[in-house]
């Protein structure tokens, strides 16, 4: 992608940071959502690593690029666990904060296969990443070498002390917005490029429309390169903001419009990955 065309230190690959929280998923799989009272069957279940910055971090590691997690993880089995598991699919973990005395995030997840759907029970761990953990060491450690920060929200403070740091070093920012939280604004104006969930783009910009949410965000968000909102089963939609000049003689459109063409004119039938493009208009 072009957004991502700087210049890289000869024979060093860029190093992915991401700063959240661990949470410890129980998932049991049913072929449909149980009624209140009712007492059912799972078809299967599983326990594995979860939330949205280790498993960002999987991804981008058996992508085959370097990553690092900088997350406080208690030390306990079911922390002991993740971090072992981050490990073997070549995350590094060394900046993982141990609290001893920690009990950690867990989630129940019931995955529906009736209607392709996941329910999540969240049960919250302590203590939480905080600011007085990341000193001045620790922070030019963790980012030396970076090329890119993976931020959430979860741990805003700490989070935006970091950000801040990777600002003044010019290291890309990347947040994951799944929804709106308490002082996840301040993150959004550090941030390069932005991924939300289907529902955060009308509920931050208070839009009337998807797209229109996603061109709003560009305006108020004058750092941002693109925004992406995800659509479960139906892909994403990226609105990127162009870097060349948009000629006198360009037509404007109307986003709406333009996103209902897309749309009319993609073929959800392709097994294969499909990416529809409007050309650059914006």
């Amino acid at each position: 992608m072009s957004s991502f065309s700087d210049e890289t230190i000869p024979g060093h690959q860029p190093i992915v940071l991401g700063c959240g929280q661990l949470c410890l998923d129980y998932l049991v799989t049913v072929s449909s959502f149980p009624n209140p009272d009712q007492k059912i069957r799972c078809t299967s279940s599983k326990v594995q690593g979860g939330g949205n910055t280790g498993n960002s971090l999987t991804c981008v590691a058996r992508l085959g690029l370097p990553c690092r997690i900088l997350a406080k993880v208690a030390d306990d089995s079911q922390g002991r666990y993740m971090v072992e598991e981050l490990e073997s699919s070549g995350v590094d973990t060394s900046f993982c904060l141990n609290a001893k005395d920690g009990a950690s995030h867990f989630n129940y997840v019931i995955v529906d296969n009736q209607t392709n759907t996941r329910t999540c029970i969240y049960t919250p761990g302590y203590p939480p990443l905080l600011p007085d953990d990341l000193t001045e060491s620790l922070l030019l450690s963790v980012l030396d070498g970076v090329r890119v920060l993976y931020v959430n929200g979860r741990s805003r403070e700490a989070e935006l002390l970091l950000a801040q740091k990777a600002h003044s070093k010019d290291i890309s920012i990347l947040i994951n917005a799944e929804k709106r939280r308490a002082g996840l604004e301040e993150l959004l104006n550090l941030a390069d490029y932005a991924i939300c969930s289907t529902n955060f783009p009308q509920d931050w910009t208070e839009s009337p429309s998807s797209p229109s949410a996603l061109l709003s965000m560009l305006i108020r968000l004058p750092k941002l390169k693109f925004v992406i909102m995800t659509l479960g089963e139906h892909g994403c939609v990226m609105l990127e903001r162009c870097s060349n000049e948009v000629s006198g003689s360009e037509e404007e459109r109307d986003i709406d419009e333009l996103h209902e063409s897309l749309k009319q004119s993609t073929d959800y039938t392709s097994v294969l990955p499909v990416c529809n493009s409007s050309g650059d208009w914006l």
